[in-house]
């Protein structure tokens, strides 16, 4: 069986990237914080692990935000696109934002969370569980 290979990018192409590798469930969090960095209702992210994340172009590119203490988000310098963040308490992992990724990906969201601070003109189509905070 072949190996899955998963590539993504920003959107000025500046920073390309693989994954070794399944992506993780999709999560829609709408907690104010994933709003303010994204400029949307929500943040669409997938659990990877770290060392499947391989960058092909653009790592010098990479900026980095501490949002809040031991927490972080990773975005293309040129263009702003957010690529991932990381918690130091899951050193082995980033979340990665799923608009970036170029291969298609069929999953479909698994969970909506911080559901209690969504954006007030945000309403929910689908059945995809939603949790007032994280579960």
């Amino acid at each position: 069986m072949d190996k899955i290979m998963n590539k993504g990018s920003c959107f000025c192409g500046a920073v390309s990237f693989e994954i070794d590798g399944e992506l993780g469930p999709i999560i829609c969090c709408h907690c104010s914080k994933c709003r303010k960095m994204n400029g949307t209702a929500f943040n669409a992210i997938s659990l990877v692990k770290k060392a499947d994340l391989r960058f092909k172009s653009g790592f010098d590119n990479l900026s980095n935000y501490e949002s809040s203490p031991g927490v972080g988000r990773v975005f293309c310098k040129t263009c702003g696109s957010p690529i991932y963040s990381w918690r130091e308490t899951m050193p082995d992992a980033v979340r990665l934002r799923i608009g970036t990724m170029d291969t298609p990906v069929p999953a479909k969201p698994s969970a909506h969370i911080f559901v209690a601070s969504k954006a007030e003109w945000f309403d929910f189509h689908d059945d995809t569980p939603q949790y007032p905070e994280r579960p």
